[in-house]
């Protein structure tokens, strides 16, 4: 089976080379997503803003690839400040409630593109 392209509006496009995601057999590999607004490419300062939007863009190319947050097995995130930690923690409780969670590493990282404070990745089932 090939692999599949996915790419929708209804998330930022593509910073350079690559696609929001490819579907390759039962998985959806998601590229990283900073916390930019569709559209108007807007970038909160505040943290749990560009976390949270961060994970709705993911949300929407999973909805895209016919998946759902659910079906995320892995996030690789990247902050360029640990101590906002437990704001990502609270912000990840609330968003699976049915204790699931996804495994997850999470990085430190000097510098992120458009100077970001996060930027997620995932892999999720199809």
């Amino acid at each position: 089976m090939a692999n599949l392209k996915i790419q929708t509006k209804s998330a930022p496009a593509a910073l350079g080379a690559y696609s929001q995601a490819v579907r390759a057999g039962s998985s959806v590999y998601i590229s990283g997503q900073l916390g930019l607004e569709p559209g108007s490419n807007f970038l909160s300062p505040n943290f749990v803003d560009q976390a949270a939007q961060a994970l709705k863009n993911i949300e929407v190319i999973l909805k895209e690839a016919d998946s759902r947050l659910d079906n995320v097995v892995k996030f690789t995130i990247f902050m360029t400040d640990l101590s906002n930690f437990e704001d990502l923690n609270e912000l990840m409780g609330k968003l699976f409630i049915n204790d699931y969670f996804p495994a997850r590493s999470v990085v430190e990282a000097s510098r992120l593109p458009k100077n970001a404070l996060i930027e997620i990745d995932a892999i999720a089932s199809h």
